[in-house]
């Protein structure tokens, strides 16, 4: 309780009976023309007893009347730099009981979110404090990512209980134990795929012709003589149109019989040219490599014993894996060629002879997994 009585007098005032001098110039009159503070500014200003002189001197309930008037008197009016100041203060001391209360709810609902360790021990009650409305809102993203962690969990359990299960699985399944045969059926349908370039489109012709006769050791003259034929026609064309025309060749060229086509003059090359629509310069370069047939033949015995001297008799098996590592020529073909070329042959280049080599199966370039490859390794 605040008993101090004062008294002013001139320039002398006088507090408890004792006189204190108070000099003019400490009182300033309040300025002209000053708007009255809004009522928001006047609320949030409000200042605790300690920090306030006027409110100092206002709590006084014991004081007279005239004794508080005498104590506001000799305070200075409020100017704007001490309002910004009180202002200031008043907001950091606000953001600080915040603080203090945010983090006191904070360790309440951490030790009240604990298991408790005893069956009766007791759980801490949250405790909320006014301004904290929730510990962690509905639509946070803490939130969030715990909600997603939990799916992704529950998904990843799914998969476990039920990793293999799929119902293609289970179609396959029931068709393998169905019978002893059908799973043989299944295992054989599976091992046995063809090269990658024989398509669901390829054409019939050019799969039967996979399938019966391309990589097979050949070791007739004249099936020899007609796949040479054949595979130097096929260049800037395709395998699929040149067995469509097989049978035109066989019957232009008497069957590919050598000795026959060796024999053939200028005027029948160019009949049969006009009849069966054939190229002049095809029908010489086979009639030039009949001839040389024959030569080789003195020289060798026959053409077969020829061509397969060149790899020892025993056909070539690069086994590749995958069709694009199958070369259009290799180092043999080009030797092959070469010395064909000295001997007089036309329409022998590397890339002829190579595609002449696969046709003949003096090199076994089936891919690994075709089963034609251990067909044509085992016929040689």
């Amino acid at each position: 309780m605040c008993n101090s009585n004062v008294k002013s007098a001139g320039g002398v005032a006088q507090i408890d009976g004792r006189p204190v001098l108070q000099p003019a110039g400490n009182r300033v009159a309040a300025p002209d023309g000053a708007r009255p503070l809004k009522k928001s500014l006047q609320k949030s200003l409000s200042m605790p007893a300690s920090l306030d002189n006027a409110a100092a001197a206002t709590t006084c309930t014991a004081a007279p009347e005239n004794t508080r008037a005498a104590a506001a008197s000799l305070l200075p009016p409020p100017t704007p730099a001490s309002v910004n100041a009180k202002a200031t203060r008043v907001a950091g001391a606000k953001a600080a009981g915040t603080k203090t209360a945010a983090a006191a709810a904070v360790g309440s609902l951490d030790r009240s979110r604990k298991p408790a360790k005893k069956a009766g021990a007791a759980v801490l009650p949250v405790v909320m404090f006014a301004g904290l409305e929730a510990y962690e809102p509905a639509g946070s993203i803490a939130a969030a990512q715990r909600e997603h962690a939990a799916l992704a969990q529950a998904q990843r359990k799914m998969r476990i209980a039920h990793y293999g299960r799929t119902a293609s699985f289970s179609r396959v399944e029931g068709k393998v134990s169905a019978t002893a045969t059908g799973a043989a059926e299944l295992v054989t349908s599976q091992d046995e795929k063809r090269c990658s370039f024989i398509t669901p489109y390829t054409d019939s012709l050019y799969v039967a012709y996979h399938d019966e006769e391309w990589g097979v050791p050949v070791h007739d003259d004249e099936l020899l003589f007609e796949m040479l034929t054949l595979s130097g026609v096929q260049v800037g064309a395709d395998w699929t149109s040149i067995l469509k025309r097989r049978h035109v060749y066989r019957e232009a060229f008497s069957g590919f019989n050598v000795d026959a086509v060796a024999k053939y003059t200028e005027k029948q090359m160019a009949s049969l040219s006009a009849e069966f629509g054939l190229d002049l310069g095809t029908i010489r370069g086979a009639v030039n490599n009949a001839c040389r047939i024959t030569e080789v033949r003195r020289d060798f015995g026959s053409f077969s014993k020829y061509v397969w001297t060149f790899v020892n008799n025993k056909p070539l098996s690069p086994s590749y894996k995958y069709s694009r590592k199958i070369p259009v020529k290799t180092s043999k073909s080009e030797s092959i060629s070469k010395d064909m070329v000295r001997r007089g042959f036309r329409f022998v280049g590397p890339t002829v002879i190579h595609s002449f080599m696969q046709a003949v199966g003096l090199t076994n370039d089936h891919l690994v997994s075709c089963p034609r490859h251990r067909v044509c390794s085992s016929s040689a």
